[in-house]
């Protein structure tokens, strides 16, 4: 008998929904190991998306199940994400930075439909020099969110609890993080203030 066959049939669905919705080409998913004192159960991808400007966006996805539910998650499912993304030096000073990354997940959940509550996180600007004989540019810049939330059940569909928005969510996420234009719009150069001109 597998792990996987072995879970509750609530944190097998989940697991396929959080899985099946195929993500745009720009981002690639993986499976990696889950965190194992979270939850009696728990699943974990990994995301990675380059955006135009070569922006990297890395992250982890994590999807934890306690049938007993934990008093902080008002529910028996929780969702986690660790992102980490690269800025441009034009933009890692500006102090609304944070609320803008906040906003690339509460915005996301909301396009998606993905039905929640108890939603917390930080966000973190972090910058680093580089010495010596390491590779990489002299100054780099991040955006670290993490964030977690419980997806809740329709109002109109009884107690089942829907995880694909909330992974179609995530993608957008990523998307957002690596500055990424919406599918079907193309970036067809910059303009000379540095802003992307979308067709």
């Amino acid at each position: 008998m597998t792990e996987m066959s072995a879970a509750p049939e609530v944190f097998r669905q989940a697991v396929a929904a959080l899985t099946s919705p195929q993500p745009r080409a720009e981002i690639e998913l993986s499976e990696v190991g889950a965190p194992k004192r979270l939850a009696p159960w728990a699943h974990a991808l990994a995301a990675e998306a380059n955006g135009p400007a070569g922006e990297l966006a890395t992250a982890r996805f994590v999807l934890l199940h306690d049938p007993e539910g934990q008093e902080a998650w008002d529910g028996v499912l929780r969702l986690v994400v660790y992102l980490r993304a690269e800025l441009d030096p034009e933009v890692a000073d500006d102090p609304l930075l944070p609320a803008v990354g906040w906003s690339w997940l509460t915005d996301a959940l909301e396009n998606a439909g993905a039905l929640h509550t108890a939603l917390g996180g930080t966000v973190t600007l972090t910058s680093s020099a580089r010495f010596g004989d390491i590779a990489g540019p002299s100054r780099s810049h991040d955006l670290e969110l993490r964030g977690s939330w419980t997806p809740t059940p329709s109002v109109f569909g009884g107690d089942d609890i829907d995880v694909r928005p909330h992974a179609d969510a995530l993608h957008e996420l990523m998307a957002s993080a690596a500055g990424l234009p919406p599918e079907g719009v193309a970036l067809l150069g910059r303009r000379p203030n540095g802003a992307a001109r979308q067709d």
